[in-house]
């Protein structure tokens, strides 16, 4: 088995044709947004296959996915720099908190219209205390 250590994992700017170079703070930072973006993305497609209904699938999608998106894109913006590449990265994130916020309410507006329900009913999984079975719960008046 190969050692996992920095020498094997080397960066794009260590390689050749490199127009600068990032130091171990940047690299760190870069790896957490990496890691943080991944998990969201992550999270927001969990989300969307196991969620019951448009509602609930477009909020998973628009939020998780928006931050996980933005993150993987504020690392390039902190890989590349403020000029050229990482630019472009900025723009993508402000184009990202612009549109995701539309698109979802679109999506839920055309959900709407088509007569599809906010919430008809809940049910809730079984607990260890309710034996097994199903309980459904409705909303009341406190």
């Amino acid at each position: 088995m190969i050692p996992l250590s920095l020498e094997l994992l080397p960066l794009a700017a260590e390689s050749e044709g490199a127009t600068h170079a990032v130091g171990p703070i940047e690299t760190a930072l870069v790896s957490v947004l990496l890691v943080v973006g991944t998990f969201f993305l992550i999270v927001g497609t969990v989300g969307l296959l196991r969620l019951p209904n448009v509602y609930n699938r477009m909020h998973a999608t628009s939020k998780a996915t928006t931050l996980g998106a933005a993150s993987i894109a504020l690392a390039g913006f902190v890989f590349y720099g403020p000029g050229g590449d990482g630019l472009m990265s900025l723009v993508t994130v402000v184009f990202l908190f612009l549109t995701a916020p539309t698109g979802a309410h679109m999506i839920s507006r055309a959900a709407q219209r088509m007569g599809i329900d906010f919430v008809s009913e809940v049910t809730w999984p079984a607990g260890p205390d309710t034996g097994g079975e199903d309980t459904d719960v409705t909303p009341t008046d406190d």
